[in-house]
């Protein structure tokens, strides 16, 4: 992925890894599109910064997603990078009298199937300009699961195996497909206490680092991973994934 000169949509971009992308890739000089459900969060993201324009878009609304492509395409034809980060995170509890499948029809529809959507209708766009990269976010929980996130940990490892079929799909076109896989980053995905845990990476640190592995090229089969992401990558290939199972599912 080029430095600078890019034309990106970052969907999922009004909080979180979302905008902090969004804003790293701006002050670098490139033309930013950021999508997202609420207008205030999107006049807050934009507000100060021309050439970062915020487009309103709902993933559970069937005709808010062809809107939103047939004026990306007008507007910004040049369009080349596209990164689909929107996704949501929600405990659940199978062994709860009463529980059912809504939580996890509600990530599966966010998670996985607002990607899928998202990169059918920019792909065409992406073909046809120089420099194209298509970046899903995943997660490092895609390796090893939380056990109490079942349906969004399931929905990241989907997303892990399907860009692997979407690069090789793509081999012999010039789109670059590459897999961001976040650690735990003070993010308010799962709510305000994320945001302030210490445990977790913060997320200046975190984005500093995604794009200097992006700009350096560092990132073998496409999966870009910080360092902290490498130990849960790799638990299951150095023989450490039962323990690291248990270390982060307690009893």
């Amino acid at each position: 992925m080029k430095q600078t000169g890019n034309t990106i949509l970052v969907t999922g971009g009004t909080s979180g890894i979302g905008r902090a992308l969004a804003e790293a890739f701006h002050d670098q000089g490139n033309r930013v599109i950021v999508t997202g459900r609420r207008q205030r969060l999107l006049d807050d993201v934009t507000a100060g910064r021309p050439g970062l324009t915020g487009i309103a878009l709902d993933l559970d609304d069937p005709a808010s997603l062809p809107r939103v492509a047939a004026d990306v395409h007008t507007r910004f034809p040049g369009l080349n990078v596209l990164i689909a980060n929107a996704g949501i995170s929600r405990a659940e509890d199978m062994s709860a009298d009463g529980w059912d499948a809504s939580t996890a029809q509600a990530i599966v529809d966010t998670n996985i199937m607002g990607v899928l959507r998202v990169t059918a209708a920019f792909l065409p766009l992406l073909k046809r300009n120089p420099h194209a990269a298509l970046m899903a976010t995943s997660s490092n929980l895609a390796f090893i699961p939380r056990a109490d996130y079942p349906a969004y940990c399931a929905s990241k490892a989907f997303l892990h195996s399907w860009l692997q079929s979407l690069r090789h799909q793509l081999r012999q076109v010039p789109v670059e497909v590459l897999e961001l896989a976040p650690p735990y980053v003070q993010t308010a995905l799962t709510g305000d206490s994320q945001a302030v845990d210490p445990r977790a990476m913060p997320l200046t640190a975190y984005v500093a680092e995604v794009m200097q592995l992006l700009f350096s090229g560092d990132h073998p089969n496409g999966e870009v991973l910080v360092e902290r992401d490498r130990a849960r990558r790799w638990a299951e290939r150095d023989g450490r994934y039962a323990a690291t199972f248990a270390a982060m599912n307690p009893g």
